[in-house]
C-alpha cells in the first residue's frame, strides 16, 4: 500500500510505494470548463439561465469578500502581469519587516507601485536566486511525503511512509522528536498557527493532533474518513481543520471538539489537496477529476469550480498569501496560477516533471520578488519567478522524486523531502556555509 503516491497511474511500483487504483479518464465536455455544480445540474434552459445568474452573483460575492478583506484595487481584471507586482503586493505583509531587503513602509511601497504603473515602467528582470544545500537530515526509514516549517520558523516537521513524524531544529538540523502512533504511512502534516500543535493525516484513515512540546498525541483522534487521508490544513485561527481523502470527500473539523462540522461531497476522484484562505472564509480543494473547487467555509456552498481545458488530474493546491490566487499542481507537469474570481488561468509554470506522484510546493520570496518552488520526479526542485515564469534556479541533491517543498516564514530558506528518505535544508548563497549531513543528533563527516 502506498503512503505517498496518488492513484492516477498504474505504473510499475517504486520500492515501498506501489501505485494504487488506476484513474479512469472520461471524455471531457468543453461546456463544463467553468461550470458550477448548479449549472451542471440544470435540466432546462430556464434552470440553466437561472443558475448562471446565480453563478454571477456568487462571483460578485467572492469579489466583494476580497475587497473587504484586503482593500485591493477596484479593477476586477488585474493580474500579476498587469500589477508588475513586487513581494509586497503578492505577500501582503505576510512576512515580518525584518526579513525584507527594502526599507520602505507598506504605504510607501504602495505609492511607489502606483507611480510605476502610471509611468508604464518596463518590468525589471527578476533577481536570480542562489540557493545552496545546507543540511541533509536522515532518520526516516521510508520515503518522506511532506515537510513543513513551523509558523514561528524554529522547527521542521517531516512525515513518512514509515508511519512516523519527525521534528527537527530548523537551524542546526538536530533531531528533536519522533512522533509515533499511526498504524500506516503518513502522507500529510500541518502546523497550527501558534506552532504548538501538529496535525497528521495517515493511510490508517485517521488524523492525529500532537502536542509538540511533549511529543504526545491528543487523546481523541479525528475519525470519519473512509479511506487514506492525503491533505490537511489548519484555519488561520487554529480552531478548524480541513481534510481531503481518497474517499473523495472534504471534511471540516472542529479541532477542540474533535468532530466533523461539515462534510462536503466534493469530488468524483480522490482529493489530493486542500487549503484555507488567509482569513479562513474560503476553502480550496482539488482532485483527480481535474477540478479545483472554492468553498464557503461558513455554509459549505461551492462558490466556484475551475477546470483547465486539458483536464489533467490536480494533485496539490494552495492559496496565494494575499488570498487572490490559487496555485495548482497537475499531472501534466504543469503548475498553474488561477484567478479564481474570474475563473481564469493566468500563468502556467513548466520545467519540472510531474506525471505520477502527488508533488507539492510553495510560494517564496527573494528580495522584492515572489517565486514559486516545486518538487519534481527527476530528483530536482524548480524555482520560477511568479510574474515572468522564468526558471530562476534548478536545485539538485536528492536521489529520487522530490515530493514536498516548503519555504521558511521569515528567512530565505527552503526545506525538501523525497523518496530518498532524506530531508534537506537549502539557504540562499549569501547565508550558506559548509554543507552538513545530520544523522539523528550527530553531524556526520
Amino acid at each position: 500500500m502506498s503512503d505517498i503516491t496518488l492513484p492516477y497511474e498504474n505504473s510499475t511500483a517504486v520500492e515501498d510505494h506501489p501505485a494504487k487504483r488506476q484513474r479512469v479518464i472520461t471524455q471531457f465536455d468543453p461546456a463544463m470548463r467553468y461550470s458550477s455544480p448548479d449549472e451542471l445540474a440544470a435540466s432546462s434552459d430556464y434552470e440553466l439561465s437561472r443558475s448562471r445568474r446565480a453563478s454571477r452573483n456568487v462571483k460578485l460575492d467572492i469579489h466583494e469578500r476580497q475587497q473587504q478583506s484586503y482593500g485591493d484595487s477596484d479593477d476586477p481584471d488585474e493580474s500579476p502581469d498587469e500589477l508588475d507586482h513586487t513581494v509586497h503586493t503578492f505577500y501582503r505583509d505576510h512576512r515580518s519587516e525584518s526579513t525584507r531587503i527594502s526599507t520602505n513602509s507598506p504605504a510607501e511601497i504602495g505609492v511607489l507601485m502606483e507611480t510605476a504603473q502610471k509611468e508604464s515602467t518596463p518590468p525589471r528582470e527578476p533577481v536570480p536566486v542562489l540557493y545552496k544545500q545546507k543540511l541533509v537530515l536522515k532518520g526516516h526509514k521510508k520515503g518522506v511525503a511532506a515537510v513543513k516549517f513551523s509558523p514561528d520558523g524554529l522547527r521542521i516537521a517531516s512525515c513518512s511512509a514509515d508511519a512516523t513524524i519527525k521534528i527537527w531544529d530548523a537551524v542546526s538540523g538536530k533531531h528533536m522528536q519522533t512522533l509515533e502512533g499511526h498504524m500506516a504511512g503518513v502522507s500529510t502534516i500541518a502546523w497550527s498557527p501558534d506552532s504548538k500543535t501538529l496535525a497528521s493525516g495517515s493511510d490508517d484513515k485517521s488524523i492525529r493532533l500532537w502536542d509538540v512540546h511533549t511529543g504526545k498525541p491528543y487523546p481523541v483522534p479525528l475519525l470519519g474518513h473512509h479511506n487514506y487521508i492525503y491533505s490537511i490544513a489548519f484555519s488561520p485561527k487554529g480552531n478548524m481543520l480541513v481534510s481531503g481523502s481518497y474517499d473523495e470527500a472534504v471534511f471540516l473539523w472542529d479541532v477542540r471538539a474533535a468532530r466533523v462540522m461539515r462534510s462536503l461531497p466534493a469530488h468524483s476522484d480522490p482529493v489530493g489537496g486542500v487549503d484555507f484562505i488567509r482569513d479562513g472564509t474560503l476553502i480550496v480543494s482539488c482532485a483527480g477529476d481535474g477540478l479545483i473547487r472554492i468553498w464557503d467555509t461558513a455554509t459549505g456552498q461551492c462558490l466556484r469550480t475551475l477546470v483547465h481545458e486539458d483536464n489533467a488530474p490536480v494533485v496539490s493546491v494552495r492559496f496565494s498569501p494575499n488570498g487572490k490566487f490559487v496555485l495548482a499542481w497537475t499531472l501534466d507537469s504543469c503548475v498553474r496560477l488561477w484567478n479564481y474570481v474570474e475563473g481564469r488561468c493566468l500563468k502556467t509554470y513548466q520545467g519540472h516533471k510531474n506525471e505520477r506522484y502527488s508533488i507539492g510546493g510553495a510560494f517564496g520570496v527573494h528580495g522584492d520578488d515572489a517565486f514559486v518552488v516545486s518538487g519534481s520526479e527527476d530528483a530536482s526542485m524548480v524555482i520560477w519567478d511568479v510574474t515572468s515564469k522564468h526558471v530562476l534556479q534548478r536545485l539538485e541533491g536528492h536521489d529520487g522524486v522530490v515530493l514536498g517543498v516548503d519555504t521558511h516564514p521569515s528567512e530565505n530558506s527552503l526545506v525538501s523531502g523525497g523518496l530518498d528518505r532524506t530531508v534537506r535544508v537549502w539557504k540562499n548563497h549569501e547565508a550558506s556555509e559548509v554543507d552538513a549531513v545530520v544523522q539523528g543528533n550527530l553531524p556526520l563527516e
